[in-house]
């Protein structure tokens, strides 16, 4: 299922929705969180059409959530220059995802700090080198090429960059295509654990650096970063840079552990 059908069911009027190919899109018995919280925003944006450019999100991974359920947005506040719009997903019954959403006027900056390129240099995605993705769930797999960076990171090293895109076309809008990038790949805590277990995002909360992003050739260089991990739990910090390093996303998550 291409991303356009992935969305396509997706009405300002909110209600039922039914993804007939949603295995594609899943990571696990649920629907990829990336995949996940583009429906939201795309419930949000197609309800209320006429919101400023998008700034920031925060997404709770509540349940899981497979390929029917019910979605629907409310804006909770709207000023002069900020718009907050709310969305859930709801399946059997119950939350499976909520999400905040912000939405702001440009205006003239009284602050201006460009955020660093990333570190080491990850070289170019057009001369970078293909992942194994043989082991991967199925929504990377299907949806998704994934490349290596140069830099060798040490074992105990608790740090994941790739360089990301998708196979196809996606026929979204690129602050769409961020939100569904974002949570590409695997906590980094994942590099550290001392037992095979499984992985699970709790949430996730990130900042559009750039209210109209642009890369080339499709790629994106997505990075998670454990800061923190302990006692079943990992924070880890999510960032996307386009092909020519320029910052695009900046995140942050809370990882279970398991195992």
């Amino acid at each position: 299922m291409s991303v356009s059908n992935l969305i396509e069911p997706i009405t300002a009027a909110g209600g039922l929705v039914t993804l007939p190919d949603a295995e594609t899109w899943m990571q696990g018995r649920t629907l990829y969180g990336g995949a996940s919280a583009l429906i939201a925003y795309t419930s949000a944006i197609r309800t209320f059409p006429d919101l400023p450019p998008f700034r920031a999100g925060q997404v709770g991974f509540v349940a899981p959530l497979g390929g029917e359920f019910e979605v629907c947005s409310e804006i909770v506040r709207q000023g002069r220059n900020v718009a907050q719009v709310r969305t859930n997903i709801v399946s059997d019954g119950k939350i499976a995802l909520t999400a905040f959403w912000l939405f702001g006027t440009s205006r003239e900056p009284n602050a201006q700090h460009t955020a660093p390129l990333p570190s080491p240099d990850p070289g170019t995605p057009e001369e970078s080198r293909a992942a194994d993705s043989s082991r991967a769930p199925a929504f990377l797999r299907n949806n998704y090429d994934v490349h290596y960076t140069p830099e060798r990171r040490a074992a105990d090293e608790p740090v994941v960059r790739r360089w990301t895109r998708l196979k196809e076309a996606s026929g979204i809008d690129t602050v769409s295509e961020l939100i569904l990038m974002g949570d590409t790949l695997p906590p980094s805590a994942a590099r550290i654990m001392q037992r095979r277990g499984p992985i699970s995002s709790i949430n996730w909360s990130f900042n559009l650096l750039d209210p109209e992003p642009q890369t080339r050739g499709g790629w994106w260089l997505a990075e998670t970063a454990s800061d923190h991990a302990d006692e079943g739990y990992s924070s880890e910090r999510l960032r996307l840079w386009n092909a020519d390093g320029k910052q695009m996303l900046s995140g942050i998550q809370a990882v279970a552990i398991f195992g």
